[in-house]
């Protein structure tokens, strides 16, 4: 019988910090523990941000491993997140906090590693596909500061490997006369468009500029802020603005549609909306065109037929993927 490890686990974004316990039990799913989220904007730092959590649970046992998930590449020592300006040495934090392992892994890596944990009441299915078949490889994306996308495959029962990409980075097609003044707004604004430029929170907010008439100042001064994405679903779900729901409905279906992208790229089986800004208007989004543009692929629109999608409704399937990530790390058994 394997007893349980207490491990500290994160998930940073570029907007908030998400810190938990996790109890590892090589033989069950991960239990998470006293889950708290901060704005980022409350910290100079991630290694204050982590003193200020683990100082807010102090009295549990002592933290000797961690894993924390960041929205950027993981590559090399040095760390910088794309969007914070929050930078650490992995080996500096390690020692800063007193670990004796840290496991740094992209958040998409994580929110991936979670989905085949997933419950099925953690879960809206958004398109069956079909009912039988490998549920891998599974495509993983996810709108929310910035838009993030990995893959995940499986080798054998329980054996799941992920992929992080960096796949919110590629040039963004449009379809049709609205998405292009859309592309030509933005372009305007930022030059080369990316399809994160659009599927964000802050891409919600550049579609309700551009669908208002706004002219695409480069400038970033305070009054050329844009309404909030939380503004915008708002309105959008009370019906309150238009516009707001013109945006969000424009916004499910070029989410649709890179959907669709992303599973042809991967040849997924399961395409799994994961974290982000999503899962606050999945009503929305199952009764959008977001269905009918993931299966507007021409010839291969069939193909799509069987890919299923779903819609993570887990409140944190990046810090479930973290601790699932740090348990199923490969570690040396003690000679005997």
């Amino acid at each position: 019988m394997h007893a349980t490890e207490l491990v500290l686990v994160a998930d940073i974004g570029g907007t908030n910090a998400r810190f938990a316990l996790a109890d590892l039990d090589h033989g069950k799913r991960p239990k998470l523990h006293d889950e708290q989220k901060f704005s980022a904007d409350q910290f100079a730092s991630l290694q204050h941000a982590a003193r200020h959590y683990l100082a807010s649970v102090n009295g549990r046992a002592r933290i000797s491993r961690a894993a924390i998930a960041v929205a950027c590449p993981v590559t090399g020592d040095e760390i910088r997140l794309t969007n914070r300006a929050w930078s650490f040495s992995r080996r500096e934090l390690k020692q800063e906090l007193g670990l004796e392992e840290l496991l740094v892994i992209n958040d998409f890596g994580a929110a991936a590693r979670s989905i085949p944990a997933l419950r099925d009441d953690e879960k809206l299915i958004l398109h069956h596909g079909a009912h039988s078949g490998p549920l891998a490889p599974i495509s993983v994306i996810g709108p929310g500061t910035g838009m993030g996308v990995a893959l995940i495959t499986q080798f054998e029962i329980d054996n799941w490997h992920v992929i992080e990409t960096e796949g919110g980075h590629v040039s963004y097609a449009p379809q049709g006369s609205e998405e292009q003044m859309i592309h030509d707004w933005l372009a305007a604004r930022h030059g080369r468009v990316s399809v994160e430029r659009v599927l964000s929170g802050g891409g919600l907010g550049r579609i309700h500029a551009a669908l208002s008439g706004r002219e695409p100042s480069k400038a970033q001064t305070p009054n050329d802020s844009l309404l909030s994405p939380a503004d915008i679903v708002t309105q959008a779900l009370e019906g309150e603005d238009v516009v707001s729901r013109r945006a969000l409905a424009r916004f499910c279906a070029v989410l649709g549609s890179f959907a669709g992208d992303c599973a042809l790229i991967h040849g997924a089986r399961t395409v799994a909306i994961a974290g982000g800004i999503a899962p606050r208007f999945g009503s929305f989004l199952n009764s959008s065109a977001f269905i009918e543009r993931f299966l507007d692929k021409g010839r291969f629109a069939a193909w799509l037929e069987v890919v299923r999608v779903v819609l993570v409704t887990h409140p944190e399937p990046g810090l479930l993927g973290a601790a699932l990530a740090l348990r199923d790390v490969k570690r040396p058994v003690p000679a005997t």
